[in-house]
């Protein structure tokens, strides 16, 4: 398959912005969107993709690679707060997808994060996973990986998005930056985590709500920020922008 045809996924990790990425990747209308497919498939046990319904990640990366061969190239966000050992122990995965990654400071990152789920565990908070899936990448290719950073895509919406399609092998498509608020079938299974993007009509920072823990408030939180820093500055030296 030709670099141009190649699936794209961009593994994030949780409450990076990534759902609003995924948002300008929907608006541009040429491509085959998929919203966490992989992490579907753990929590239900199938997903429904391009008119069919998979039942594991290998029949996934095999639909996802069926479909961009054809006429419409896909696109599928995914997030490491799960683990995906069978996908990144098939080669198909460095060899015939352009794997692209998205971070954001972890401090504000652990802060949404557990303002919608309190019980996370330490690994559910996906820095440490996201970096080991960047070492898989980068090992199996021999180059370094996109990176992208939330933060940066709310500061600079148009270059962040403009390099990020140059990079990948997209036309850069400036009317994909604005969108009529909605919720989305994509993302249904998982609405409640993604309200603002559903509210919103473009790349913007959305308030941090005053009463949220952060780890200048909650010990828990403070310790979370500490084990995964690492890891997000390991990421971010490679950062597109910023």
């Amino acid at each position: 398959m030709s670099a141009a045809r190649k699936p794209i996924l961009l593994w994030a990790v949780p409450r990076s912005r990534s759902t609003a990425f995924l948002r300008v990747m929907i608006e541009r209308g040429d491509l085959e969107v998929a919203h966490e497919p992989f992490s579907y498939l753990q929590a239900d046990g199938h997903v429904e993709f391009a008119g069919r319904r998979v039942t594991s990640p290998i029949e996934m990366l095999d639909l996802m690679l069926d479909v961009s061969a054809g006429e419409r190239r896909v696109f599928a966000k995914e997030t490491s707060d799960y683990t995906y050992t069978p996908l990144l122990e098939d080669k198909r995965l460095f060899s015939d997808v352009v794997n692209t990654f998205m971070i954001r400071e972890p401090r504000a990152a652990i802060s949404s994060h557990y303002a919608m789920n309190p019980g996370a565990t330490l690994d559910e908070y996906g820095f440490e996973y996201l970096h080991t899936i960047f070492d898989a990448v980068r090992s199996a290719t021999g180059e370094i990986p996109l990176v992208i950073d939330g933060d940066d895509l709310v500061a600079d919406p148009e270059p962040t998005v403009r390099a990020y399609c140059e990079r990948v092998g997209l036309d850069f498509k400036p009317e994909a930056m604005r969108w009529e608020p909605g919720r989305r079938d994509n993302w249904r299974r998982t609405d409640q985590w993604h309200a603002e993007v559903a509210e919103s009509s473009g790349l913007v920072a959305g308030k941090t709500p005053e009463r949220r823990e952060t780890p200048d408030t909650n010990e828990h939180l403070r310790r979370v920020a500490e084990h995964h820093q690492p890891f997000y500055d390991a990421l971010a030296r490679h950062r597109l922008a910023g």
